[in-house]
């Protein structure tokens, strides 16, 4: 696990958003001081973010990010942890790492400190299995493998695109769960990575993430949310929807289980419902939708496969809310600001890249 971080240094971005000064990283600094962060600062632009010493980073507000996208700056949120995915787009590295300011440190039933970030990176180094479910779940971890009857021609796998990692203490509830289970707190440390299947959805949270940006950045748009939006806290989930389909139609796998954080602060199940209430009513129709989502044999790249799921987000989804017609122009308007920050390689006269 050691040599993994070692081997992507140069190869990964830990990306941040954040509204406060970034104290957490004190904790975080055996495991994240080698690598460089980006960091999105949201709300006041004004506002001066303070980074503990030693770390290599570089900080975008809206100001910067008004500035290098122009008029395409339309499709980042504001006022919500979604700006996280302008962090994305601009990352020249081929693997992104994001966390959010309020997960620290957690710890294993040994009572070892959890390198969060090298267990994503074993993850995405490792294929996945979507095609067929192997019952001792990872079959590539050590003391594991493929179980009988699992096919021989699947057992080399498919890359991995999307490493989706829990939480200890507060979990990731919706605003309802959180109102009649005040108090709960996730105590369980499973000890467990698995592939999503093909055709499974599943609900993304953005706190502990990473993935292959080379295999699946483009379509890590976390949506419009936030400041002017009539939704909020469906960023993560609106881009694991999107990711999941694609996954699915390329031939690429997804996996969730660890590596665990430790998740600090439950935020204010009121606000949250806010937030929520119109998404808790969508969801109904959304989930339908990407079920039933099927993609061109031309659609042959992410970004097609994108801007493809966008007109069919347009097409099926504005009957919903108009909202989706904004989301569906955001969504093109995303890939535009992705391709003008991350030209396609060129070929030459040999055809050659």
């Amino acid at each position: 696990m050691t040599s993994a971080r070692v081997l992507l240094k140069d190869e990964l971005d830990i990306v941040i958003p954040t509204i406060r000064n970034l104290d957490f990283l004190e904790m975080w600094r055996p495991f994240f001081q080698p690598y460089h962060l980006i960091i999105v600062q949201d709300g006041d632009p004004s506002k001066t973010i303070k980074v503990p010493d030693g770390f290599d980073y570089e900080l975008y507000n809206r100001n910067d990010i008004n500035r290098i996208l122009g008029p395409k700056a339309s499709c980042i949120s504001f006022k919500d942890s979604a700006c996280r995915c302008f962090g994305y787009m601009v990352s020249k590295k081929k693997y992104i790492y994001t966390i959010d300011d309020d997960c620290f440190v957690a710890t294993d039933p040994s009572g070892a400190k959890i390198n969060a970030l090298a267990q994503h990176i074993q993850n995405l180094l490792c294929p996945s299995t979507p095609y067929f479910f192997n019952t001792l779940y990872e079959p590539y971890r050590e003391g594991a493998d493929f179980v009988r009857g699992y096919p021989f021609s699947l057992r080399e796998g498919v890359p991995t695109a999307v490493s989706h990692g829990l939480w200890l203490n507060i979990p990731d509830y919706d605003a309802p769960t959180q109102l009649v289970k005040p108090l709960e707190r996730n105590t369980r440390y499973v000890d467990a990575i698995m592939t999503i299947p093909k055709g499974t959805l599943f609900p993304m949270c953005g706190m502990n993430l990473a993935f292959d940006r080379d295999l699946i950045g483009p379509a890590m748009y976390f949506g419009l949310m936030g400041d002017g939006q009539p939704i909020g806290r469906y960023d993560d989930m609106w881009a694991g929807w999107c990711c999941k389909v694609i996954c699915d139609h390329l031939g690429l796998g997804i996996k969730t289980g660890l590596p665990y954080i430790y998740h600090s602060k439950a935020s204010n199940p009121f606000v949250n419902l806010r937030k929520e209430y119109k998404g808790i009513f969508w969801q109904e129709d959304i989930i339908p939708f990407f079920q039933n989502v099927v993609l061109s044999k031309e659609a042959t790249t992410v970004q097609k496969c994108y801007v493809e799921l966008a007109k069919l987000v347009k097409d099926k989804l504005s009957k919903v809310d108009p909202y989706f017609d904004k989301l569906a122009e955001a969504m093109v308007t995303w890939i535009e600001a992705w391709d003008d920050l991350n030209p396609p390689a060129k070929s030459n006269a040999n055809g050659k890249a």
